[in-house]
């Protein structure tokens, strides 16, 4: 990311996955509607281990973020205490086999 956006919001819209805090999150939901979601804008989802981690933030909590152009990454206060968190984009995984038996047809 070369250039910072212009809040937290924006950035979620084009995440694939989250980093908080050194755990990465693939489990998020952002909800933009601001009047039916005020309280709960964006919610995460984690293993931690054996261990399941959960953080939850309000749409004014997200737009409090702050940017650190260092770390690349958005300082974020919600009620579980402060968080370090990084949208990550252009991640993708294909979770079936079938393109591994086309493959595995072509080499036969």
């Amino acid at each position: 990311m070369s250039t910072s956006p212009a809040n937290l919001l924006v950035a979620l819209e084009a995440a694939d996955m989250l980093e908080i805090d050194g755990l990465y999150a693939w489990q998020f939901e952002l909800a933009l509607d601001a009047q039916q979601n005020a309280e709960r804008a964006l919610a995460i989802e984690c293993m931690d281990g054996r261990t399941l981690r959960k953080w939850q933030f309000s749409r004014a909590e997200l737009l409090a973020a702050t940017f650190s152009p260092a770390t690349q990454s958005w300082n974020l206060t919600g009620s579980s205490g402060t968080h370090e968190l990084k949208c990550l984009s252009g991640v993708t995984a294909d979770n079936s086999e079938q393109a591994w038996d086309a493959e595995d047809a072509e080499d036969a």
